[in-house]
């Protein structure tokens, strides 16, 4: 085994890893997550979804 088969071999898997990636991010089992995302600069404030409150660098700065 030489060089180019080397090339040869890691561009065949870079190429299948670009593939499988495609695959994962635009299949049909993502379409209902990518249709929540894109509505939520739409949504109101007081209809999004509850998120755990976490403390920033300025809520913990004491001045």
């Amino acid at each position: 085994m030489d060089i180019n088969d080397f090339r040869t071999l890691s561009t065949v898997l870079v190429f299948l890893a670009i593939l499988g990636v495609a695959w994962w991010a635009y299949g049909p089992s993502r379409k209902q997550y990518f249709d929540d995302a894109a509505q939520l600069p739409f949504q109101d404030d007081n209809t999004a979804p509850a998120r755990a409150k976490t403390n920033t660098h300025k809520e913990n700065r004491h001045e």
